[in-house]
């Protein structure tokens, strides 16, 4: 198949969060698997331009239709790491994508409205005819829309999309001026409730809703988040449209890159280990101490990795520091925090408990000793309240790193409960769940973990070695994926 990927993001050369990795990972298994993929961007200014070979201009003066008149595009070609990107450059007073950030504009909607048309014009253009169009988040939920209502009398009836939900929180709202824009027009008819109009308020559209009604099968990152999006709150809204179209919506779990994350080869950590010889870790774990100037002592160290957020469950995170250091547990925390105030408390909280031997924090994000936190720690603590996939406590399980996670999302797809877990035998359980939000419910969890450290050490090397044994890479997604793809060709 010919499968080509429409994004805003692909790691290691944008990546803002998850959905990058995914771009990237799905677009290799799928090219390890004999399809063809090539991979759709906008070009940032602020990208990674030191992760693109042999970048060079493809098209010249692609002209977008754009408010009943046309903007001028460069499209480039490059490698990045083995996938074929192309990157789409608006020549406009706009300015869309030279904003120094990929995000956070008042104008994002309408800057990914243009990069999804821009994306489509470039396929007629260049008469490249894609199996399946697979689309992500609510940055290309108008593709869909565009390429049935618009594309499709042009010569590309045959295409067929796939459209990815990573985040039901930020769902991409617009007035009818991106009717105008995009040449739809017609406002009647995308007001309709069944089509674009959002759920809550009838001035507006919703580019997600717009992706979920109109592409062939939507999918989301893990099969508990389908099911919370669906039936619960984690939908934002787009539970009922999703119970319309339940019959093309299912949740596939992310897979995480063995490549990447694999303490066998990985060389951003000073010992490689395998389940075979896990006693390297504990040299990584003095090789973290020694970085970090944390004592050398007979106790565990529990690591955070990961955004400072409300969605990470930021106020456990920071009750996690704490318990730890009073349970004789030493803690290491690698994040950035998103809005000023978490930034300025684990700020006062770094400063404050700088000279602690027990304890660091890294504010900000450094991907190499991201490697070598995951490789040293013990333990790793999720405290989501909520967690559509998570590549956190499956990078921790490969890493032989135990996760103490909230039962939501993803983490609940992956993580099963050492002493509680009714659907999987002993022998298959690989860390620890709770479910409350509150500090109790994470303090029960992690008392049993470092209880369980210190006092039953073997029984805590066999529930290291049972989470290094789950294979949560490519493999299987890729595998669904391509049968979604199957399913809506014919």
């Amino acid at each position: 198949m010919y499968i080509v990927q429409i994004a805003s993001e692909c790691a290691p050369v944008i990546k803002a969060g998850g959905l990058g990795d995914v771009v990237y990972g799905l677009s290799r298994e799928l090219e390890i698997r004999g399809h063809g993929v090539e991979i759709i961007l906008p070009k940032y200014d602020c990208m990674r331009y030191d992760h693109i070979w042999g970048l060079h201009e493809a098209y010249r003066d692609l002209q977008v239709p754009w408010y009943g008149a046309a903007i001028p595009c460069d499209v480039y070609c490059g490698w990045v790491h083995g996938r074929q990107c192309f990157f789409i450059e608006p020549r406009s007073g706009d300015n869309f994508f030279n904003r120094g950030c990929y995000y956070g504009c008042d104008d994002d909607n309408m800057r990914f409205a243009f990069f999804s048309k821009a994306a489509l014009e470039f396929l007629l253009r260049t008469n490249k005819r894609p199996d399946v169009i697979h689309c992500h988040d609510w940055q290309t939920g108008l593709i869909p829309v565009m390429l049935f209502e618009i594309y499709k009398h042009h010569g590309m009836e045959y295409q067929r999309v796939c459209y990815t939900i990573h985040n039901f929180k930020h769902q991409g709202i617009a007035g009818a001026n991106v009717l105008q824009a995009t040449g739809l027009n017609n406002e009647s008819y995308y007001f309709d409730y069944s089509r674009l109009r959002d759920n809550f308020n009838p001035f507006a559209l919703n580019f997600m809703k717009g992706g979920i009604v109109y592409s062939n099968f939507v999918t989301t990152v893990s099969p508990h988040h389908a099911w919370e999006a669906h039936q619960g709150d984690c939908g934002y809204g787009l539970g009922h449209t999703l119970h319309e179209h339940q019959h093309k919506f299912s949740g596939l779990l992310n897979g995480i890159d063995y490549n990447v994350w694999n303490p066998e080869i990985d060389h951003y950590i000073p010992f490689s280990y395998s389940p075979e010889d896990i006693d390297n870790k504990i040299k990584n774990k003095k090789a973290l101490r020694e970085k970090l100037w944390l004592r050398h002592v007979n106790q565990p160290i529990i690591a955070y990795i990961g955004r400072l957020d409300q969605q990470k469950g930021v106020h456990l995170v920071h009750h996690a520091l704490y318990y730890a250091l009073h349970r004789q547990a030493q803690f290491v925390l690698l994040g950035s925090a998103t809005e000023r105030g978490i930034n300025d408390w684990f700020w006062h909280e770094k400063h404050y408990l700088d000279h602690n031997p027990d304890c660091h924090l890294e504010i900000g994000f450094n991907e190499e000793l991201s490697h070598l936190i995951y490789a040293g720690a013990d333990m790793i603590v999720v405290p989501s309240n909520y967690e559509p996939c998570g590549l956190t406590q499956m990078i921790g399980l490969r890493y032989g790193t135990v996760p103490i996670v909230r039962g939501v999302g993803g983490l609940v797809s992956t993580v099963f409960d050492r002493d509680y877990d009714n659907h999987q035998p002993p022998e298959k359980r690989n860390g620890y769940v709770f479910y409350q939000t509150d500090n109790q419910a994470l303090e029960s969890a992690m008392d049993r973990a470092i209880g369980l450290w210190h006092y039953y050490p073997k029984e805590f090397r066999k529930l290291t070695l049972q989470g290094m044994e789950y294979d949560y890479s490519w493999n299987h997604p890729g595998k669904d994926y391509v049968s979604i793809y199957e399913h809506i060709r014919h």
